[in-house]
């Protein structure tokens, strides 16, 4: 059929940044990235227990918690403009099916193998959802001082999702086993799905010329190669193994074969010319740094707050909810700083806050200090807050908004990059502090220390093995040792965050607001539409 378009049609094709229609986009933008950030960190609370039951090594219980992050900041380049090219909108469907198929093989997975497939099947579902969440806020919030608000609720529900991940995962560890923290993913992608569909607009960005395939492809490979090695350092491989040194040599020239490929390309997948500008890649470093000190940190803690203070999963997450709450406020307050102060003060005074919280952690000891894990904590979520929130906005905002797909994209696999490499060196700078303490433990035989030494919950075990005064022995030292391995960590990642507050220095002072004309798809799809309809 031909002719004038009804107004069904018109009412489907009307640009979403008009009225109030974007802020109801973004309140399902932001259900579809909770569902994301929930499934990030609410593993972290069940590792114990998927230890007992499925009885993975060393380097597959690595996988599991790690495999997420690593396969999601691979693809997402690839879906993020792939999103550009097929339309945002139907990625991000299709990224909510796959989710909740993962999730369900996760939630029954019998072996150690079938959850790690899993949890990679859930990081190629999170790849296509979140580039496309934030690209699409990109589009319809045009103007930059309700855009700075807009996202800082994005970054807000972001935080609250990572945060309440464990606190959801202890209570359902409470009451059911371990695969119900995947299940809890599939009622929120059941809502997402339908209401996506018929509230989302379409959207559309760059589309001129071939989509570069063999580009998107050597970019997932080159980063699923250079944080594998990093993953392998962590799992205690020696240095000058292949198993050490392939992955990173070969991904890294992967990654530079696509920077050649990139600028060489009349129509490049990624415009690499954004990184020329320092407002763009100093905030994609800044969040890389961000994320790496946060994810790392909070694995960490979730163990030491199980299993050196004995506390259950429940209460491992209510302990983390100061963080939560804190995180929340910066978000909201977000704008109001980012207009008040610039992105340079706050995303700078933003790391230093969170330095200052890494090292009030340090005062954490083999006993159980309420008051200093609020405190700490606090300061944590709020200054990790302020400085992604403050990051994620200028990079944004420098992105030209017909490649908004790609600088979400890139935004995002930052984010999950640093999230996989903290994850990988932080446990690897853990492992390497606490280990040698259990080294010559008085009447603890050769083979039970080198058991003890791959992990704190490995070290319990064996101590129950021995009994007696060697068992409490090696128990005591095992929990020593961590301590003071979680010590040693919480300096390396202070020295992380003073890096990037230096680094923060080169964004820009002031926080410049415009307007650009809003328009979802090109008005050659407009067109291509009225001939449809």
């Amino acid at each position: 059929m031909s002719g004038t378009p009804t107004d069904a049609a018109r009412a489907r094709r009307r640009p979403a940044g008009a009225g109030a229609d974007r802020w109801v986009v973004l309140v399902v933008l932001c259900a579809s990235l909770l569902l994301v950030a929930l499934d990030a960190t609410v593993l972290h609370v069940a590792v114990p227990a998927v230890s007992e039951d499925l009885r993975p090594g060393a380097v597959q219980l690595l996988w599991i918690v790690d495999v997420y992050p690593l396969v999601c900041a691979a693809l997402l380049i690839l879906f993020g403009t792939l999103g550009d090219r097929v339309g945002r909108r139907r990625i991000l469907l299709i990224g909510y099916t796959l989710f909740g198929v993962a999730s369900a093989v996760a939630a029954l997975a019998g072996s150690a193998g079938t959850l790690i497939l899993a949890r990679a099947l859930l990081g190629a579902g999170g790849a296509m959802i979140m580039p496309a969440t934030l690209s699409i806020l990109r589009q319809v919030f045009p103007d930059r001082r309700e855009r700075a608000l807009a996202i800082g609720v994005w970054s807000a529900v972001a935080a609250v999702g990572a945060a309440i991940g464990p606190l959801l995962g202890g209570l359902l560890l409470e009451h059911f086993w371990w695969g119900s923290v995947f299940l809890v993913n599939i009622p929120l992608m059941l809502v997402c799905l339908p209401v996506g569909r018929w509230l989302l607009p379409e959207s559309f960005g760059e589309r001129a010329g071939p989509w570069d395939v063999v580009g998107a492809l050597m970019a997932a490979g080159g980063l699923f190669g250079v944080v594998l090695g990093v993953k392998q350092l962590g799992a205690g491989e020696p240095l000058g193994s292949p198993l050490t040194l392939g992955p990173p040599v070969l991904g890294a020239a992967l990654l530079v074969l696509f920077v050649r490929r990139q600028r060489r390309r009349t129509y490049p997948l990624v415009d690499l010319g954004m990184f020329a500008r320092p407002a763009f890649s100093v905030s994609v470093a800044c969040i890389v740094l961000a994320m790496l000190a946060l994810v790392g940190l909070e694995l960490i803690a979730a163990q030491y707050l199980q299993l050196v203070l004995g506390l259950s999963p429940l209460r491992t997450g209510l302990r983390l909810l100061p963080l939560t709450f804190a995180a929340m406020a910066a978000g909201l307050a977000g704008a109001r700083l980012l207009r008040r102060f610039g992105p340079r003060r706050t995303v700078c005074a933003g790391f230093c806050l969170t330095a200052v919280a890494v090292l009030t952690l340090t005062a954490m000891g083999a006993t159980d200090n309420v008051r200093v894990l609020v405190l700490g904590f606090v300061l944590l979520g709020f200054g990790l807050e302020t400085t992604l929130f403050g990051a994620y906005e200028s990079m944004l905002s420098e992105a030209p908004q017909a490649q908004s797909g790609g600088a979400a994209a890139i935004g995002e696999t930052s984010y999950q990059l640093g999230a996989g490499i903290g994850i990988a060196l932080l446990g690897s700078v853990m492992n390497a502090a606490y280990a040698p303490g259990l080294a010559s433990v008085p009447g603890v035989p050769a083979s039970a220390s080198a058991a003890a030494e791959r992990s704190l919950g490995e070290a319990y075990e064996v101590s129950g093995r021995l009994g007696g005064p060697a068992g409490a022995a090696l128990r005591s030292a095992a929990r020593d040792s961590f301590v003071h391995g979680l010590h040693v960590t919480l300096l390396v990642s202070a020295g992380l965050l003073l890096l990037g507050a230096a680094m923060a220095l080169r964004l820009p002072r002031a926080m410049q607001c415009g307007t650009a004309p809003v328009g979802l798809a090109p008005q050659r799809e407009a067109s291509r539409t009225d001939a449809r309809v």
